[in-house]
């Protein structure tokens, strides 16, 4: 099997009878050479007017950029590897950099809603877990493909307990030792996805005054922009006081030691990879 060549593989050679015009090419990037194949095979085998590109490495796609032509969807395969982790969170903003529009879709064995959030938030438009079946993978593909984003409702099912949490819960919240309670304010608003005029409406607040909130927020959180801030308040408001106290998380706003536990803890690989990483 050659990269960046439609997969032919024994017997299932692609249908003469299927015109050009009907035919479909996905982009397949795996680092795992027996995988890639497997999954190649599987997908050529309830679909034969599919044509694949192989890759193992987001970065030879991009390389190529002859092969992009014709692409409808980008499936990058991460098997047992994170969303949060350096290389694949290079390899995807480079995809969202460089794909030029073609939707990308990713396949990974964790099921975690924290992944699919990441995954959506770096320009995925699909997250597919390797509990379903290669039928429902195309669904997905062609759901994509025609605008759509997926995301499997099995996350949601998993996370059920933290989102239909009680709202008094919120006198456990971990937060309250880390942010002021303004800054608790607006990082609520925040979880509720309310935009900055809104949150300054109901806080009785300047926006220019919300957003320095925000930014302390951002800063304490180690985050990049709203979206994981979100999850990260989220993730904070369910490990409980004595996670709290485990990282010391009252000295984060000095800037001390505790910032860097509390950053490990959050992002434990906080250094970025290149996108060559991810093979």
């Amino acid at each position: 099997m050659r990269n960046s060549e439609p997969v032919q593989l024994p017997g299932l050679e692609a249908s003469p009878s299927a015109p050009p015009s009907s035919r479909l090419t996905i982009a397949l990037i795996d680092r795992r050479a027996l995988e890639r194949e497997c999954l190649a095979r599987g997908l050529l085998s309830g679909q034969p007017s599919l044509d694949i590109l192989d890759f193992s490495t987001v970065e030879e796609w991009i390389r190529k950029g002859s092969d992009h032509d014709g692409v409808s969807a980008v499936l990058v395969s991460l098997g047992g590897q994170g969303v949060d982790e350096p290389s694949v969170g290079a390899a995807l903003a480079a995809l969202e950099r460089e794909r030029a529009g073609i939707p990308v879709i990713v396949l990974a064995d964790r099921e975690e809603a924290s992944q699919v959030l990441m995954a959506l938030d770096r320009g995925a438009r699909g997250y597919i877990p390797s509990s379903i079946g290669l039928r429902v993978v195309m669904e997905v593909v062609n759901l994509v493909r025609a605008g759509g984003t997926y995301v499997p409702a099995s996350s949601l099912i998993a996370s059920r307990e933290i989102i239909l949490a009680p709202e008094d819960c919120a006198q456990d919240d971990p937060l309250d030792d880390l942010l002021t309670p303004r800054q608790a304010a607006v990082a609520a608003a925040l979880r509720q996805g309310k935009a900055n005029k809104i949150i300054a409406y109901e806080l009785k607040l300047s926006e220019s005054t919300v957003k320095v909130h925000i930014r302390a927020i951002m800063r304490k959180l180690q985050a990049h922009n709203r979206t994981e801030v979100a999850f990260k308040l989220n993730s904070l408001s369910t490990a409980g006081r004595a996670t709290a106290r485990l990282f010391n998380l009252p000295a984060n706003r000095e800037g001390g030691g505790a910032n860097i536990r509390l950053r490990s803890l959050l992002d434990p690989n906080p250094e970025p990879s290149p996108a060559s990483a991810y093979g």
